[in-house]
């Protein structure tokens, strides 16, 4: 999808290593590498038993419910936090939605395919791409921010998103990435006290669950019903909800811990690499606080090109509003995958 300003909304990172792609090393997508663990494949593959029943979502939705210390009429399951974006555009009467820019590109393109004219705050590379709420138009009744932001892995302070919030407006907050940040701070899942508060929530990511389709939306019942009615029966699969129940569970939430932890030392691996091509005139946004950076470089699409030929994958970043074509995403790899990358980025920015 093209919109008039010329990008590519459904876009995705996926698209780098599909066919051709399929043998490159993958930077591009944002799902950690080294999963899903054992376990976790063991506990879906012992679902499988119960494929000829319908599925039953209690047990999970009470599981998620319990995780952030909310009432189960507070949590909606779905495939993926994808879904939850087209359910807010279809379920939600709205007549101004706004999109801050440079995020994920599915909620704009969600909105767009339900017939919403789309507002955009494009926040700016001299700020840090930091968000200022007063950037916001007050009539805005609808308003989609990510935290931490999808490319620019901006952790923006929870008090100032909430700042956002207004009688009558409601405020998505896409927060697939907060337990990938160490405390999860900055996480607005579980808030109360925020009016017309909607989070999404992904376990994909985390967990190297893409194939499977699974997240979760935390809001207020009335809008979680409303919702969960534009929702097909059984929206989430059988072997989807074991994982759901297992991935929020103690065990499973200390390991993301551990995991976000290892995460920060990987990324900070990385960008004391990047850093030495300052010189070739190579940028950081940020400061970064997920599990990928947002580069901007000369000539970035040449250098794209010349890393897949290298083979390695990263995932250009003209497709995002408010970026040109000289910004790439980086995922955030174990530090052998990354010496391999920056020593192929030297060559390829010398070419």
């Amino acid at each position: 999808m093209r919109t008039e300003s010329g990008h590519d909304l459904r876009h995705h990172g996926d698209a780098e290593v599909r066919d051709d792609g399929g043998s490159l090393v993958d930077l591009a997508v944002n799902v950690r590498a080294d999963t899903p663990p054992v376990w976790l494949r063991e506990h879906i593959a012992a679902s499988l038993g119960g494929l000829a029943a319908y599925p039953d979502g209690r047990a999970a939705r009470a599981a998620v419910a319990a995780r952030h210390g909310l009432p189960v009429e507070r949590v909606l399951l779905t495939a993926g936090a994808a879904e939850a974006f087209v359910l807010l555009a279809r379920a939600l009467k709205v007549r101004r939605p706004v999109v801050v820019h440079p995020q994920f590109t599915e909620p704009e393109a969600a909105l767009r395919d339900a017939g919403h004219p789309v507002g955009r705050v494009l926040l700016r590379e001299e700020d840090g791409f930091r968000l200022d709420p007063a950037a916001v138009p007050e009539d805005a009744d609808l308003v989609v921010i990510g935290n931490p932001t999808n490319p620019t892995s901006v952790l923006h302070p929870a008090e100032a998103v909430a700042e956002l919030a207004r009688p009558g407006r409601v405020l998505v907050v896409d927060e697939a990435f907060m337990d990938a940040v160490p405390g999860e701070s900055e996480a607005l899942a579980g808030r109360v006290d925020v009016p017309g508060l909607v989070v999404l929530r992904s376990l994909t990511k985390t967990w190297g669950l893409a194939g499977l389709r699974i997240g979760y939306v935390l809001a207020a019942p009335e809008t979680i019903e409303d919702l969960r009615r534009a929702q097909p029966l059984w929206p989430v699969s059988t072997p989807a909800l074991a994982a759901a129940e297992a991935c929020v569970g103690p065990r499973a939430v200390a390991e993301a811990a551990h995991a976000a932890h290892r995460i920060a030392a990987d990324r900070a691996h990385l960008l004391a690499g990047l850093a030495r091509f300052a010189p070739a005139g190579l940028r950081v946004a940020g400061p970064a606080q997920g599990p990928f950076v947002l580069v901007r470089l000369p000539r970035a699409s040449a250098v794209r090109r010349r890393l897949r030929d290298l083979g390695y994958a990263v995932r250009r970043g003209d497709t995002f509003p408010g970026l040109g074509q000289d910004w790439l995403r980086l995922a955030v790899r174990d530090r052998r995958t990354t010496d391999g990358f920056l020593r192929v980025l030297e060559r390829a920015l010398t070419v």
